[in-house]
């Protein structure tokens, strides 16, 4: 993102004035898929595509908010029932909410904002938004009081509470605790986590758009959280220890298979699994043995897709491109419905890959896929 492009945009809007600069990445998740709201382990890592704004308090109580992007622009005030109509400033107003909560005195402020994180690609350009503020408005206001796990925690409750979406907290943490060249495998329950260094040499990381818009406020996302809680109401019967989908076994999970619908089993079968998938990676990981990372990667997108039923036609057929050239691992990532599939080549597969994904997806679907090349990069941070 251009830094003084958003600068410029800040001045323009604002008479003039300067701010302080602040920025949080999106995020790729390697493996781990709707693990986290079940207590399990995700590895996601931070991207160089991120959300940057400027902001410079303006003395009143008011906060006025331009969304470079969407040119659009909003005043609202900070009470509890000063909520804005338009979604995106929800996002502004949430955190400044929660901030509130924390014990931080926010006070009205100008902001101007703009990103480069696909929208739609699952790469959690909402989660960046968020962080960016709540990281801005913790050094603006709250002289950095607020621990970065807490600021994680915001922009959690900000997508509760505000804007309508059950989420975990993998994706805030991600773009909050971001490290160049690092993965984090994250325990979703302790919110203890590792990082593991991720430069995998003669592999490229590349993310391939299906340009199907997700809406991970829809009712889909939420009924599957429901069915894995169904899951463990029921286990919890005959195993009070289980709280999460996290603490069952496959065994658990047979004895009650005739008490639950079938669409609660197959979620719970595919949440259960994953939790040991993501283990299994980061064991193969630190052996530098990426045909395992990329067998998990393909066993993830089948269970994403048969079981959890959160694909679609388009990403299964990239999913399928990527098998039929030989690449190490491909799955669908972030929430599903649409978005991308996140994509492990070696390097001297890399072109023959993205110029087939090109045709063969134009000639079934009339479009080409999004080539999104990754780098992982840092976490929220100041930058002027």
């Amino acid at each position: 993102m251009d830094i003084e492009y958003v600068r410029s945009r800040f001045k323009k809007h604002f008479f003039g004035t300067t701010g302080s600069v602040y920025a949080s990445p999106g995020r790729i998740n390697l493996i781990g898929e709707h693990t986290d709201y079940n207590g399990g382990f995700v590895f996601p890592g931070a991207v160089q595509q991120g959300m940057v704004l400027e902001i410079n308090p303006n003395g009143t109580d008011k906060v006025r908010a331009y969304s470079i992007d969407l040119k659009d622009y909003v005043e609202f005030g900070l009470g509890l029932y000063d909520a804005p109509k338009a979604t995106w400033a929800r996002y502004i107003y949430g955190v400044c909410r929660e901030m509130i909560l924390r014990g931080v005195k926010v006070k009205g402020f100008d902001t101007a904002f703009a990103g480069d994180v696909p929208l739609g690609a699952g790469m959690s350009s909402s989660a960046a938004l968020e962080s960016a503020f709540a990281f801005a408005v913790n050094d603006m206001f709250g002289d950095n009081k607020v621990s970065k796990f807490d600021l994680a925690k915001v922009g959690q409750a900000t997508e509760h509470k505000y804007i309508g979406v059950n989420c975990g907290i993998m994706d805030q943490f991600a773009s909050v605790f971001g490290k160049e060249k690092c993965l984090i495998r994250l325990d979703c329950r302790s919110l203890e986590y590792e990082y593991f260094p991720f430069d995998p040499q003669g592999y490229k990381l590349v993310l391939l758009n299906s340009n199907v818009k997700h809406e991970l406020a829809s009712s889909a996302y939420n009924d599957r959280r429901k069915s894995c809680e169904t899951v463990v109401a029921e286990i919890a019967k005959t195993h009070p220890e289980v709280t999460l989908l996290r603490d069952a076994t496959f065994e658990m999970l047979e004895e009650v298979k005739d008490k639950v619908s079938e669409e609660d089993y197959k979620c719970a079968y595919y949440v259960i699994g994953e939790t040991d998938r993501v283990l299994a990676v980061c064991d193969a990981l630190q052996k530098g043995d990426y045909e395992t990372v990329g067998q998990k990667m393909y066993e993830t997108h089948e269970g994403l897709s048969k079981n959890y039923k959160v694909s679609c036609e388009e990403l299964d057929f990239l999913n399928d491109i990527a098998k039929e050239c030989g690449v190490t691992g491909s799955r669908v990532m972030g929430g599903g419905f649409g978005g991308c599939t996140i994509n492990l080549v070696k390097e001297d597969l890399y072109d023959k890959f993205i110029a087939t994904a090109n045709v063969k997806y134009a000639e079934k679907f009339g479009k080409k896929p999004g080539v999104i090349d990754v780098v992982i990069g840092d976490g929220s941070r100041k930058l002027v």
